[in-house]
């Protein structure tokens, strides 16, 4: 199979899948390295394909996604509610992040679009030593959240602030969080 047709069928395989695929599956399948899968997926990105890299693999976008941050302040006890919320209502939690005044702006992946992404992200803090990065910043803290459209953005947005989860900037925070 030539590159041009591999490349064809990876982005036939990521269309047609609605959760991620590895590098080592898409490897396997194609009878290749997984190398040369990660230089095909950097070739499709390069020329225009929206394509996502994630902790459980490769997903493609299908049609015009947006973002929002939203910063957000409850309880340790609340973050499955929040995650819940947001992913029930069609969002994907890309990261969580927060602004610290002396450390700047931490952020970690979290790469959300599921119940069963949120109870596995549970168990990992639940089963470890580590703690939500919210605790840093007592609490508050910020989510980038994909969806396909404005009007879903503004129904999470509308939820997270009816059950109080929502919190407002103070004239410290850089308005831009790159």
């Amino acid at each position: 199979m030539k590159g041009i047709e591999r490349r064809e069928k990876i982005l036939k395989l990521l269309a047609d899948g609605r959760c991620p695929i590895s590098g080592i599956s898409l490897a396997r399948k194609l009878h290749v390295s997984r190398q040369v899968i990660v230089q095909d997926i950097a070739l499709l990105r390069a020329a225009g394909n929206d394509i996502l890299s994630m902790n459980q693999g490769y997903l493609i976008q299908s049609g015009q996604r947006i973002s929002r941050v939203f910063k957000m302040i409850h309880a340790e006890d609340q973050v499955e509610e929040e995650l819940g919320l947001i992913v029930d209502l069609g969002g994907f939690i890309k990261d969580v992040f927060v602004y610290h005044k002396a450390y700047g702006v931490l952020r970690a992946d979290m790469d959300i679009k599921s119940r069963l992404d949120i109870a596995r992200f549970m168990e990992k803090i639940a089963s470890g030593k580590s703690s939500l990065l919210m605790n840093v910043t007592s609490g508050y803290h910020y989510h980038t959240v994909f969806a396909d459209s404005v009007q879903l953005l503004d129904l999470i947005q509308e939820k997270l602030d009816e059950k109080g989860f929502l919190a407002g900037l103070q004239d410290y925070e850089p308005v831009e969080f790159s």
